[in-house]
């Protein structure tokens, strides 16, 4: 069986990081994408296996990657690509101003969409392509205190869901994974901030927030990375358009 390959991004940390390595020790060939080369050059040696690579480079920024990542589609097709950006800064969304809604659907949605398009004619040929996008439980349920974020990942979701219909005839599945409350520098981040807006230690906050959890902890990255690496397989081949919580039960929705 040939040697697939994936393009992972956000790959420099946090579940991006976790799903790249359990892609890799999967067998498949992993180019790791990023804004920092030195984070990158890190996980590279993390990873098993041979044909792994990197691109460094801002995805809301098409420019700076489209050349380059075409270019190593033509050498070896990616059949997996893995859409990961960080989220926007937490705030409430009557507030928000009209540039935090541009930047964010520019870094979730335009680039992602963009970045798709390059793969999917040689992924029809092929009659094989894996496109998952990880986004969050917000898709399903909106969190407090992240307005511009639940709008930009709610978008990013509806728009897997569109290109599902399109491309499942040719054999590509296309899925949303929603991560809960996972132990990940973004969720340490947004634990502080909410600590400071109320006036909280962040031991206290961080406390309150595993409440929330039926299963009173924070996933770790490779929870959710092994939920991503089932979905990459050929076992996975008949689901598709599904947006799938990795939350610990936390979602009060069916």
């Amino acid at each position: 069986m040939a040697q697939k390959r994936a393009l992972v991004c956000g790959a420099s940390q946090g579940i991006g990081r976790a799903t790249a390595i359990e892609l890799a020790k999967g067998g498949t060939a992993v180019t790791l994408f990023s804004r920092s080369p030195e984070k990158l050059k890190s996980v590279l040696k993390d990873l098993k296996g041979e044909g792994h690579d990197y691109l460094a480079a801002d995805i809301s920024d098409v420019a700076s990657w489209s050349k380059e990542l075409s270019q190593k589609h033509r050498q070896k097709n990616y059949d997996i690509v893995i859409l990961n950006s960080g989220g926007p800064k937490g705030g409430a969304i009557s507030k928000a101003k009209p540039e935090e809604f541009i930047k964010a659907m520019t870094d979730h949605l335009v680039g992602s969409s963009q970045m798709v398009a390059l793969f999917l004619e040689e992924m029809k040929k092929n009659r094989f392509g894996r496109i998952i996008t990880i986004t969050s439980t917000s898709v399903r349920m909106p969190i407090p205190h992240l307005g511009v974020s639940n709008t930009a990942r709610a978008a990013v979701a509806s728009w897997g869901k569109t290109l599902s219909f399109e491309v499942a005839s040719f054999g590509i599945t296309v899925n949303n994974v929603m991560p809960g409350y996972t132990q990940t520098p973004r969720l340490e981040f947004l634990i502080q901030a909410k600590a400071e807006l109320n006036q909280k230690s962040y031991q206290e906050e961080e406390k309150s927030w595993i409440e929330q959890v039926p299963m009173k902890r924070f996933a770790q990255p490779e929870e959710t990375a092994a939920l991503i690496g089932f979905l990459t397989s050929d076992q996975a081949s008949y689901i598709t358009g599904q947006s799938i919580a990795v939350d610990g039960g936390r979602l009060g929705c069916l």
